[in-house]
């Protein structure tokens, strides 16, 4: 999949958290544990286990426009709702 970028001001600003974790945010894309639809139409979660500061690294990519981007991206303790070990 090609991304056009991260809206990496958008995600810093909504999650300090997430400040040193940017890298991990775009490497969810490539290698995620986890995906699944999200509730807006084009768009899609991907998620990662134990690669930020919680227990899952979530990031949604758009593919409202082309190429799709990253538009989010939060930490979670929580399992995704779909996840199944």
């Amino acid at each position: 999949m090609l991304l056009a970028g991260i809206r990496a001001d958008k995600i810093t600003r909504d999650h300090p958290e997430l400040v040193d974790h940017l890298d991990a945010v775009i490497q969810i894309v490539a290698r995620p544990d986890h995906v699944e639809p999200d509730a807006l139409p084009d768009r899609t979660r991907f998620y990662r286990r134990n690669a930020g500061p919680s227990r899952w690294l979530m990031a949604v990519v758009s593919y409202e426009q082309q190429p799709a981007r990253i538009i989010t991206a939060l930490a979670n303790r929580k399992d995704p709702k779909r996840w199944k070990p």
